[in-house]
């Protein structure tokens, strides 16, 4: 299956598949993806959990050669913070912000937290469709003519990413998580109208990181005023919960729907 991307001497080349739903720019979970690949490169413990990513898109990322480091920012004996920049002809255009917790004791008690019930995860298909860039499910409007998510109800998706990031890579559970992250933006921003909110940064949060190739959503809030919106969404493994998505976002109405409804199972 053709991948999202390919090295190209310190550069990565990005593939058409790698278009997003606002044109011929490279998609959020791309973006996302390959900057949580540079900060893991720079975490070679296996004890420290990554806790927080924030990826900030400042411009469109074009569909062209791209370039991504990271740095780390502060080694502590509990936590790692790390920063990334993605280039493009020098010029930034992306960047991130990772912060790594070292794992240890649990705390006894209960806690106190919103009860989500995601449906079940999908049956795995006998192939996937390579015309798509992922596989996702999505759940909400019953109503066969619209987005199931263009309504103002629950939304919920499984997604599974189903080619390379780089060619021949494989990818991590924190990069999936990366990148699954990105569709909390589409998944809390819809209104019975359509999506008209582009993403202007978005943050990960987990307490671990996912097991297996399927990743749920669960939209929870959105807030918007002015053409300014905020959303979060529940993250999910198929064993349950295992983080937070919250995404910033700017009125645009240049989305196209037709690559989500193509891949939705």
């Amino acid at each position: 299956m053709i991948p999202f991307t390919v090295r190209r001497d310190n550069d990565l080349v990005p593939n058409p598949i790698a278009h997003g739903g606002w044109g011929p720019t490279l998609g959020g979970q791309v973006v996302g993806g390959l900057l949580a690949r540079a900060v893991e490169q720079h975490v070679p413990e296996n004890d420290l959990q990554p806790a927080r990513l924030t990826v900030e898109i400042l411009r469109r990322v074009a569909t062209e050669p791209l370039r991504v480091t990271a740095s780390v920012v502060r080694a502590g004996s509990r936590m790692r913070a790390i920063d990334a920049a993605m280039t493009q002809d020098g010029e930034l255009v992306a960047r991130a912000s990772a912060l790594y917790l070292r794992r240890g004791t649990q705390p006894d008690g209960e806690f106190y937290t919103t009860d989500v019930t995601m449906p079940s995860a999908p049956v795995e298909p006998a192939s996937f469709d390579e015309s798509v860039p992922m596989f996702i499910q999505t759940y909400g409007s019953d109503d066969g003519g619209r987005f199931p998510w263009q309504h103002a109800g629950p939304r919920y998706a499984w997604l599974r990413e189903i080619r390379d990031l780089v060619d021949g890579e494989e990818l991590t559970p924190f990069v999936r998580a990366a990148m699954a992250v990105d569709v909390t933006a589409s998944l809390t921003n819809f209104s019975t109208k359509g999506l008209a909110f582009i993403n202007a940064d978005y943050t990960l949060t987990l307490s671990r990181l996912p097991v297996g190739p399927y990743i749920g959503l669960a939209s929870l809030t959105h807030y918007s005023d002015a053409g300014v919106a905020t959303g979060s969404a529940a993250l999910f493994d198929t064993s349950g919960p295992i983080g937070n998505g919250v995404s910033t976002a700017i009125a645009n109405f240049n989305f196209d729907p037709s690559r989500e409804k193509s891949a939705a199972g």
